[in-house]
This record gives C-alpha cells, sequence and structure tokens, in this order.
C-alpha cells in the first residue's frame, strides 16, 4: 500500500490580511487567498479530504495575532499550522523587530511543544515600491530571524522575499500592499516548496512583461496609487484605526475541503 503523499490532515492558518486572502476574492466576493489555495493543493496531494479553518484577520500585528489566535488554534488540535505576520508591525517607523521576532519566537516554540509542524513566512522584498522600500532594512533583518527561528525549532518557511516572480506588479492588487490572485496562487506554490511537496513546473517564473508605460502613463499610475490607496492607508495610520477592526476570524470553525478535479484546478 503506497504512502500518503503528506501527513497532515488538519490544517489552521493563522495571521493578518495577507493570510485572509484580501484582493484574490471568490465570485461571491469573499476572500480566498494563499491559505485556502494551499489547503486545497493539500486535499489534491492527500488525495482525501483535509479539515481546514482560518482564523487570520486584516490589520492585526504579530502581537493580536499570537494573542487572539494561537490558543484558540492548538484548541483544534491541528497536525500543520501556519502563522504568518509581521507586515504590519514592520510598517510602522518605530517598530522593534527583535521585539516582534521575539513574539513570533514564542509561538513557534508553543506550537512544536504541542507536537505541531509549523509554516513560518518571510517579510516581502520592497524593493521599488513608493514609501514601502524605506522598510527594506529591518524586513531584511526581520527575514534573518524567520530563519535562525526556523533552525532552532524545525519550521517550515515561506520565502516569499526570494520569490524573483513577486518582482512584478502584475501579481499586485492595485494597493501594492496584497497580492491579487496570481500573487496568492504563486505564494501557495511557494508553500508546497517549503513543506516539500511539489510545486507546479515554472512556480516562480516571471509572467511576460507588459509594455513599458510612458511617462505621462507612469505618473497618473502613481497618482492614481497616491489618491486611492496610499492616502487612505496613511489617513488609518494617523488615526491609529486598523482596516479589521470589529471583525472576526474568517473561518473559525474546521470545513472540509475535497480534492478537486485536474480540470477544475486553477
Amino acid at each position: 500500500m503506497a504512502e500518503p503523499a503528506h501527513p497532515w490532515r488538519r490544517y489552521v492558518a493563522l495571521g493578518d490580511s495577507l493570510t485572509e486572502g484580501l484582493a484574490d476574492p471568490y465570485p461571491d466576493g469573499s476572500p480566498r487567498g494563499w491559505a485556502d489555495r494551499f489547503a486545497q493543493h493539500l486535499a489534491d496531494a492527500a488525495g482525501g479530504p483535509i479539515e481546514y479553518a482560518n482564523l487570520a484577520i486584516r490589520g492585526r500585528l504579530l502581537g493580536p495575532i499570537v494573542a487572539e489566535q494561537l490558543e484558540p488554534a492548538l484548541a483544534m488540535k491541528p497536525d500543520l499550522i501556519s502563522l504568518w505576520g509581521g507586515g504590519n508591525d514592520i510598517l510602522r517607523p518605530r517598530a522593534d523587530v527583535d521585539a516582534i521576532t521575539a513574539q513570533l519566537e514564542h509561538a513557534v516554540v508553543r506550537l512544536r511543544e504541542a507536537g505541531i509542524e509549523v509554516i513560518i513566512g518571510t517579510g516581502i522584498d520592497a524593493k521599488d515600491s513608493p514609501v514601502l522600500e524605506l522598510t527594506r532594512p529591518r524586513t531584511g533583518i526581520y527575514n534573518a530571524n524567520v530563519w535562525s527561528i526556523a533552525r532552532r525549532h524545525g519550521a517550515h518557511v515561506i520565502d516569499v522575499w526570494g520569490m524573483r516572480c513577486l518582482k512584478d506588479w502584475q501579481l499586485w492588487h492595485d494597493d501594492r500592499l496584497h497580492f491579487n490572485g496570481i500573487g496568492h496562487e504563486r505564494v501557495s506554490q511557494a508553500a508546497l516548496v517549503a513543506v516539500g511537496l511539489p510545486a507546479r513546473p515554472g512556480w516562480d517564473e516571471p509572467l511576460p512583461p507588459l509594455p513599458v508605460k510612458s511617462r505621462k502613463e507612469w505618473l497618473q499610475w502613481q497618482l492614481d496609487w497616491a489618491r486611492e490607496h496610499a492616502g487612505p492607508w496613511i489617513g488609518r495610520r494617523i488615526r491609529r484605526t486598523s482596516s479589521g477592526a470589529g471583525r472576526t476570524a474568517k473561518l473559525p470553525d474546521y470545513v472540509s475541503v475535497p480534492p478537486q478535479s485536474p480540470d477544475a484546478a486553477q
């Protein structure tokens, strides 16, 4: 009798908007995202259903992610958990990277002591992104700490910093903070690689380039972004409000994810 493709049958995702799946909607408008896609890939690889829950809430800092989501996740007794956060912390000018990663390590230790396999993720390379490029140095320090935590405690790492395809704005939503559906699918493939499962051929290959924008088009692109996305985001930071205020977990209880037929895969 053949061994199963992987041992995980209960997967719980913890995190913020990245894991909730913003900017990657289902047909009904609800968020999908890399974790939903990854759960589907796990079911496909298993050849049978897996149980999946997603406790992520947009806008959450790493401290609240750990404080609000860790214990409920432990109570669900999963065999695999993804814990991905810290991006919202790093966006703050006075972010204490060592304190953030200490919170992450504490959570990873708790999960590993409970016998749970853990996936953590690096920060994203913001090179060539207006304003956000200023966070590159502390994101680099955070990522070095993430890899050290993974080595010490036997965690898996989704290395989005190293993904070549994510240098392309075609994989991003117009706000330049969240991935679109193409980007989320590529990240779900990176998650498969992180846990040692086969990914699609060419999963990190860049897309064919778009025509180069004229200077006028480029300026309009920047102005539209500043008016529609950067301005409101800065306003929330000034008012100290969160996009996730009053929101609850996306999937607080397990749902069954059956394998998908190859013809239905996207």
